[in-house]
């Protein structure tokens, strides 16, 4: 078998972009409450709770903050018993999707199900003998539930470890394939699989490889990524790169920080990609010698202005100078191209005001404001009509 260097510089990419568009590898669709994953359904954003699942209230505050930056699934560890008895109460509160993660005891995924979640993270080689996987499954079937196996390279198989010498992407393919095989023997194939690492590369490598031999839909992340700084760079490059490929039905992104950020990040990824198109698309000039106004602190204020319009399909463009600003302005919804003091902004390709450097950003946000109204009265005809 070939090292891992070697199989990630030498593998040919499976799939390809055609005209702009990313054609995504094939895959088998499962249903999480009223989420589809895999097949043609859209790229859904991920992340996991960072509270006591325990404390009911703190659990849903956070996953109602989570929807609002746009997460399309969650996922609660539970760790003990009292956490998945708490499951069907938070899943009373919330409107999407809700995903039990469970480790090692067969009987806490059997109370999830009961408690209704629209998912399952776990191991079936972990959870105990085979009778126990098959109540498990079992329980499953019966709730329509899909199983997520996720495969870390840091607990990987001590077999496992010592047959490739430590972790590696063919140690974590063998790994999740041992796990696949044992849901298909008891007739499951509600499955989707994750294989993370902290390394991007072998992350990278192991899903690419799984990819040739299963077509399960895939959920990606690069664990343990860091901090938001070091963390997204890693994110962006794991996950970017597959997905560009089109390797991938779903995200997490997993940073050292409030969940939120997970969120931004991953639509952001998508964004970049064009593999989601809802929400807000900001771009800003880097500036340099040629600006004359503060673009970098124009661009930071601007951007927390617009946090409340996140999930608002709507493109901003600040920009500082003559070069490219007039042109990124024009192209966007919304946009300010600053020089000399005075900012000029443009909506939809007309610049509709010439207001002082110090007025931009309130000036800007009356035009958000008004274009967010606007997308609502259209939103209402349209609902109307129907």
């Amino acid at each position: 078998m070939p090292s891992s260097k070697s199989a990630l510089l030498t593998r040919r990419q499976p799939f390809s972009i055609v005209n702009s568009v990313i054609q995504r590898r094939k895959t088998r669709e499962i249903q999480l409450g009223n989420v589809k994953v895999g097949g043609a359904a859209p790229i859904t954003v991920q992340s996991m709770t960072k509270t006591d699942t325990r404390d009911v209230r703190a659990t849903v505050q956070q996953i109602w903050d989570l929807e609002a930056a746009g997460c399309d699934i969650v996922r609660c560890a539970v760790p003990v018993r009292e956490a998945a008895e708490k499951l069907g109460e938070i899943k009373k509160k919330i409107r999407i999707p809700l995903v039990a993660d469970i480790h090692f005891n067969y009987k806490l995924a059997l109370i999830a199900l009961e408690q209704g979640v629209d998912g399952l993270r776990l191991n079936p080689g972990n959870i105990g003998a085979r009778k126990y996987v098959e109540e498990v499954v079992k329980s499953a079937s019966e709730h329509k539930i899909p199983i997520r196996i996720g495969v870390n390279a840091g607990s990987l198989e001590k077999d496992l470890l010592e047959k490739y010498n430590g972790p590696t992407a063919e140690g974590m393919v063998e790994s999740g394939l041992r796990h696949i095989h044992i849901l298909e023997d008891v007739g499951y194939q509600e499955i989707k699989i994750s294989l993370k690492a902290s390394d991007p590369l072998m992350m990278i490598e192991a899903y690419r490889m799984l990819a040739d031999k299963v077509n399960y839909a895939f959920h990606l992340g690069v664990t343990e990524a860091g901090t938001p700084g070091i963390g997204t760079i890693k994110s962006a490059i794991g996950l970017g790169t597959l997905l560009a490929e089109g390797i991938g039905d779903t995200i997490r992104v997993s940073l050292a920080a409030d969940p939120v950020e997970e969120v931004r990040v991953g639509r952001e990824i998508l964004k970049a990609l064009k593999l989601k198109k809802e929400g807000l698309t900001f771009v800003a000039c880097p500036s340099c010698g040629r600006a004359d106004v503060d673009l970098v602190g124009l661009a930071k204020m601007v951007e927390e202005k617009m946090l409340p319009y996140s999930n608002l399909n709507i493109h901003v463009a600040v920009m500082g100078c003559e070069v490219n600003g007039p042109g990124e302005a024009r192209a966007a919804d919304l946009g300010v191209a600053g020089g000399k003091g005075i900012g000029l902004i443009f909506k939809r390709g007309e610049v509709i005001r010439k207001v002082p450097e110090a007025q931009i950003v309130e000036a800007l946000m009356e035009e958000v404001e008004k274009f967010a109204a606007e997308k609502q009265a259209e939103q209402a005809a349209v609902a109307a009509d129907a």
